[in-house]
Formats: C-alpha cells, sequence, structure tokens
C-alpha cells in the first residue's frame, strides 16, 4: 500500500515534468489567443492510471511547473484560476479510473476507448471552464459585456475542442496499441 502511494505521487511528478516538456514542443496556433497542443496527455495517463487525486496532482504540478517556467500572469487571482485550477482539473478525467481498468482488464477495448474519450472530453472542459473564467474576468478588459464573454468562450472553446480531439486520438492510439500500460497491477 505504501509503495503504491509513493509510486503514484513519483508518476505524478515524472508525468507533470513531461507535460510540461511537451507544452514547450510549438503547437497548433490559429492566432495570439488560440492554440492546440497535446500536453495533456501525461496528466490524463496519471488520472486514468491512479484515479482522481493523483491526477489532480499532477496537473497541479504541471501548473506550477508552468509558473516557473513559462508564466504568463496579470493578475494573482488570474495566476492562481490558470495555473493551478485550471491545470488541477485536468484531474477529473481520473473519475474514470475504475471504469476503464475495470473494461481493459475484461479484454474490452471499445467501451475501455468510448470511456477514455469521454474522461478526456471532461478532464478537457473542467480546465478550459477556469480558462474561460480567467478570460472574460482578466484578459478581456477591452470588451464590455457580452462581448468579453463570447470572447474568451470562443478563444477557449476553440482551443479545448481542438485539444480534446488531439488528445483523444493519440490516447486511442495509445490504448489499441498498449492497454496494460493504463491498468495497475496489485502489489502484496
Amino acid at each position: 500500500m505504501r509503495n503504491s502511494r509513493l509510486q503514484a505521487m513519483i508518476e505524478a511528478a515524472i508525468f507533470a515534468a513531461l507535460a510540461l516538456l511537451l507544452d514547450l514542443i510549438p503547437s497548433i496556433d490559429f492566432g495570439p489567443s488560440i492554440s492546440i497542443s497535446f500536453a495533456m496527455i501525461p496528466v490524463f495517463i496519471v488520472a486514468l492510471r491512479w484515479g482522481f487525486k493523483i491526477g489532480v496532482l499532477s496537473g497541479f504540478l504541471w501548473g506550477l511547473l508552468q509558473i516557473v517556467f513559462d508564466p504568463w500572469i496579470i493578475h494573482p487571482v488570474q495566476g492562481a484560476i490558470d495555473y493551478f485550477l485550471a491545470f488541477s482539473f485536468i484531474g477529473f478525467a481520473g473519475l474514470f479510473k475504475n471504469s476503464v481498468q475495470k473494461n481493459l482488464k475484461d479484454g474490452n477495448k471499445g467501451k475501455s476507448l468510448v470511456l477514455i474519450i469521454f474522461a478526456i472530453l471532461i478532464g478537457s472542459i473542467a480546465r478550459y471552464f477556469w480558462h474561460f473564467v480567467s478570460g472574460f474576468i482578466f484578459f478581456a478588459e477591452q470588451l464590455k459585456g457580452f462581448e468579453a464573454v463570447w470572447f474568451s468562450l470562443t478563444a477557449n472553446g476553440i482551443t479545448m475542442i481542438g485539444a480534446f480531439v488531439f488528445c483523444s486520438i493519440i490516447m486511442s492510439l495509445l490504448i489499441l496499441s498498449s492497454p496494460r500500460f493504463f491498468v495497475l497491477k496489485q502489489t502484496v
């Protein structure tokens, strides 16, 4: 039990660092406010291997690393929302850990794929909800009222949909090629 908790925390930290490295790879840019990346993949892997808490931890660590290496902060509250809350919420994909692992153990790849894609959707929406909130409060200061909400919804929505699709494709390929990577072996 103790070793598995330590292993989970080590994986959370390593995969958070991997997410940071993947985020440094040039992403697909559609303008100054919209870019699509697959850097969430490591956090999704941790969340689906270890569950909600470790997924949230890995996302939080990735956000912390982002603040250290590549911050864009205009207000302390915005920094907390965009880096700590938003990145942590990727771990919501871990809510599907038990269902995904059960179906993988039973050899049901089709159902596992559907669950994983749904988990990625939930993690993506949870993350980008906070970016949306931050966007219309802090970044759309030149815009007023509905325009600020529309700008943040559009910019963050396009980014979320693109990242969701990109991550879903890569995770589907991973699960089809190596399903046992996602299933934890029980240690005694």
